[in-house]
């Protein structure tokens, strides 16, 4: 990559927020960001895989005081915050305090509680809600008005293939997931006149889930300095993506969009049987000829139009 290329995708004079910017992901966009000129507030709570409190007995020698150490060591520039994303407006607070503006919000931070269903405590679930999804309501509310007010942003939100194909063990983890796509869809439609973008990512990334279902030489590979690259594609300015969900790892980086097939349509005015949807369920089903409504406006036209049938 020659220079005129490579410094047409930096971040200078704009504010990023990575929350669970301490490991993992979240420490590789924070330092991905800053290392293109950004100024990141690299946020993490510094608990545990589960949410449980690290055995530091200081909550202020969290990981995330590494990630700016790192930052600050390749000359970029990163503060720490050490909140839960369960008041994130305090996160948003300080990038206001500290920079005075808030251009990308990441929203990455993050725990698992993996149980089978019958087996999982209400505890379980609800935690599991509340970082992933009530968190990332949370950080990206308070950096709404702000975004809103100068008329552009960008908003990442991190989804997971649990959320979007089911995963044994992980109920909690994937209604979560999968709600973070409804909320990303739901921004970008309502961020779109005040210029502002969201989208989200479903990265694949070496983890003890993985452990005995492929050799760990591959696993290794799933690292997250591939997925960063996308995150801060899709934080860009150049990119004009909104409302768009793409799974990522080992290197690989696709798209995701709702199917849905051609179906089977009776005029309204007539009583549909149960037998009726059992003897049209191939056509039902078909998918030889999928559509892909872009929003509830497409998606609701075809039942529409069943009504002039």
């Amino acid at each position: 990559m020659n220079n005129s290329t490579e410094n047409r995708y930096r971040f200078d004079g704009k504010v990023v927020v990575v929350t669970g910017a301490g490991n993992g992901l979240g420490r590789s966009h924070a330092k991905l960001f800053a290392s293109l000129g950004a100024r990141v507030v690299a946020n993490d709570l510094g608990v545990n895989r589960d949410g449980s409190a690290a055995d530091s007995s200081a909550i202020r020698q969290s990981p995330v005081d590494d990630t700016v150490a790192e930052i600050t060591a390749a000359g970029g520039l990163a503060v720490a915050n050490y909140d839960s994303v369960e008041v994130g407006e305090r996160i948003i607070e300080q990038a206001m305090d500290q920079f005075g503006q808030i251009d990308v919000v990441v929203n990455n931070a993050g725990i698992i509680r993996d149980k089978s269903f019958h087996k999982m405590e209400l505890e379980d679930w609800q935690l599991v809600q509340r970082v992933h999804l009530e968190g990332a309501y949370r950080v990206t509310r308070a950096a709404w008005p702000h975004l809103r007010d100068q008329g552009a942003g960008k908003v990442l939100f991190t989804a997971s293939a649990s959320g979007l194909y089911g995963n044994f063990g992980q109920a909690n983890y994937s209604a979560a997931k999968a709600g973070l796509f409804g909320l990303t869809r739901t921004l970008a439609v309502e961020g779109a006149a005040k210029n502002i973008q969201c989208n989200i990512i479903a990265p694949m990334l070496d983890s003890r889930m993985l452990e005995g279902l492929m050799p760990d030489e591959y696993r290794k590979q799933m690292k997250p300095e591939l997925v960063s690259p996308l995150a801060a594609f899709l934080c860009h300015d150049e990119c004009l993506e909104n409302g768009s969900l793409y799974e990522v790892g080992a290197g690989w980086y696709a798209k995701v969009r709702w199917q849905r097939s051609d179906g089977f349509g009776m005029p309204p005015a007539e009583e549909v049987s149960v037998a009726d949807i059992a003897e049209n369920w191939t056509a039902i089903n078909n998918f030889e000829q999928a559509h892909f409504p872009k929003d509830t406006l497409e998606a609701g036209s075809i039942m529409l139009q069943n009504l002039n049938r």
